[in-house]
């Protein structure tokens, strides 16, 4: 699509994104804007497993003690959200690349953790009852 220049208010109902390249370096940055109402897909995972990558969040139920749960590398950037939404025991999070920590236990409904994939790997953003080893 080309380029378009608007006088006066403009309005999108799935958001706005702006492209820069830096004339020095040649980066490409690209920063989007949405309104109130974003939803991000959403994995649903019952017991240990894997942790998609596909989605930013994932929907937790444990259904055992200590499940084992794992996390692939993802892109840079990527943020994913994880949340403990049915108590049936604990889960333990190990991803494959972290920053700071190996990993991330959730034992009670509410515990959840987000978290950004940087060039050194997995690193937290924040922890919600969830606990960082």
């Amino acid at each position: 699509m080309a380029n378009t220049t608007f006088n006066g208010p403009v309005r999108s109902e799935n958001g706005f994104q702006s492209i820069t390249v830096s004339p020095t370096s040649g980066a490409v940055t690209v920063n989007s804007s949405f309104g109130s109402d974003v939803v991000l897909g959403t994995q649903s995972l019952s017991g240990a497993g894997a942790v998609d990558i596909t989605n930013a969040f994932t929907n937790l139920t444990t259904t055992g003690a200590a499940q084992a749960l794992t996390l692939a590398n993802g892109t840079l950037g990527e943020i994913k959200i994880i949340s403990h939404a049915v108590d049936g025991g604990s889960a333990v999070l190990t991803p494959t690349t972290k920053i700071g920590f190996t990993t991330i236990t959730f034992t009670a409904v509410g515990d959840s953790c987000m978290l950004v994939y940087t060039s050194a790997g997995w690193n937290i953003v924040a922890l919600n009852g969830a606990v960082a080893a």
